[in-house]
């Protein structure tokens, strides 16, 4: 466990709290069953898993294997297609098979809404994970003038979707494939909307029905989300479904998602605010930032947020300070010259300093520092070493060359 000098006085006189947790820079991960997704693993401590979701129409499979096969090579670990027809779901058949035959498996999940029993039935054959929306499932016919559910009508639709889904269920369990039980604020049923109202509530109990009837099939392949275009409906739910199956013995893990965040910075931010506050309190197994953009613009978010938070290490990590009266060079240039020189590269932390005032210090966990110590002339750091000055024109290229003796250097 990786945690801070706790400090035992200070020049205030404020007492320092004596709760160990304060000083802890560990993200603690809650603690969920492993759910096999092809040759991926959800939960279970493996690292976080990054998703996403083709727009091709998956009738038509070409398409829909060059842009799995994109989002694939570009680091997306389980990608989602959807499969509104029977038709859909006999052409992922097709997708499966030339994806072997040209690429190579990749992890599948079909996304299955409106009464798709034979649809679900069907797909789960060439799938590793279905998808289904507890909302939409099953279809209930709004009465007019309805002011409640009596618990007998309650049940009764209760037991319409267990029949519904049992087949599903045992057809996953037979197989050794997975389910994802995919709760969305905005299409919760009526029945759970009236007896629990639009709350993280009702998103939960919707959830649980879901989940205690594939229990009573001792189904366990279970992936649980609750996702909401709201950022702290969103976040609240989420931490209520963890509650629930704390105290319930439930371990299934949570896959993160805010839905319809939209584009842009936004939509990037919006993303953001809801996945790393649940991750930072250790929930959330998988997740994906839903970006009404190309997919493909969706992974390196994903990865951004797991860097941030220390859950993944895939890229550099750059350390800069943000300019000021001091900085003896142009660091937004510089840095743009240093990111462009090492963004290949996996694992390393480099800092771009403007001055000897914050650089030292700032950058005491960096493993490369360029830091302006005088002007005209960079230097450059080996941790918290200072290794060598060098004019200001060659700084780059030889933080490049300090890179390569280490032996840490990979061609791009």
């Amino acid at each position: 466990m990786q945690t801070i000098d706790k400090p035992t006085n200070n020049s205030s006189g404020i007492p320092i709290p004596d709760d160990p947790r304060l000083f802890d820079t560990t993200i603690h991960r809650r603690k969920t069953r492993p759910v096999k997704v092809g040759n991926v693993t959800i939960g279970g401590g493996h690292p976080v898993v990054v998703q996403s979701m083709i727009n091709e129409d998956t009738l038509d499979v070409d398409a829909s294997v060059a842009a799995i096969r994109r989002l694939h090579e570009m680091g997306c670990e389980i990608v989602r297609v959807t499969v509104p027809s029977l038709a859909h779901a006999k052409a992922v058949r097709d997708i499966k098979a030339k994806l072997e035959d040209t690429y190579k498996p990749v992890p599948l999940v079909a996304d299955v809404h409106h009464n798709g029993m034979k649809i679900a039935l069907e797909v789960a054959k060439y799938v590793d994970k279905v998808r289904i929306n507890p909302g939409l499932y099953v279809f209930e016919k709004p009465k007019e003038n309805r002011t409640c559910y009596t618990e007998e009508e309650f049940a009764e639709i209760g037991e319409k979707i267990k029949k519904t889904l049992e087949p599903l269920v045992l057809s996953l369990k037979e197989q050794g494939k997975a389910m994802r039980i995919g709760v969305n604020h905005g299409s919760l049923s009526e029945r759970m909307l009236f007896t629990y109202g639009d709350t993280p509530e009702g998103m939960v109990q919707s959830a649980l029905e879901f989940i205690r009837i594939c229990e009573s099939l001792d189904f366990r392949n279970l992936v649980i989300s609750l996702k909401a275009s709201r950022v702290p409906v969103m976040i609240a739910a989420n931490r209520l479904m963890v509650k629930r199956m704390e105290e319930l013995g439930m371990d299934y893990p949570i896959h993160l998602g805010v839905t319809e965040a939209g584009d842009g910075e936004y939509g990037r931010i919006k993303s953001t605010a809801g996945i790393a506050t649940l991750l930072a309190e250790g929930i959330g197994d998988t997740i994906r930032v839903s970006l009404t953009e190309a997919p493909e613009k969706e992974i390196p978010v994903c990865y951004e947020i797991l860097q941030a938070l220390g859950l993944r290490r895939t890229m550099v990590e750059y350390v800069a300070c943000p300019s000021c009266g001091r900085t003896l060079f142009n660091l937004e240039k510089v840095l743009k010259e240093v990111r462009e020189a090492t963004k290949h590269l996996t694992g390393l932390n480099i800092a771009v300093m403007g001055c000897i005032v914050n650089g030292p210090g700032e950058m005491a966990d960096a493993d490369y520092g360029y830091v302006g110590k005088q002007p005209g002339y960079i230097a450059l750091y080996r941790g918290r070493e200072e290794i060598k000055r060098v004019p200001q024109e060659d700084g780059v290229k030889e933080l490049i060359n300090l890179i390569k003796a280490d032996g840490r250097w990979v061609d791009p």
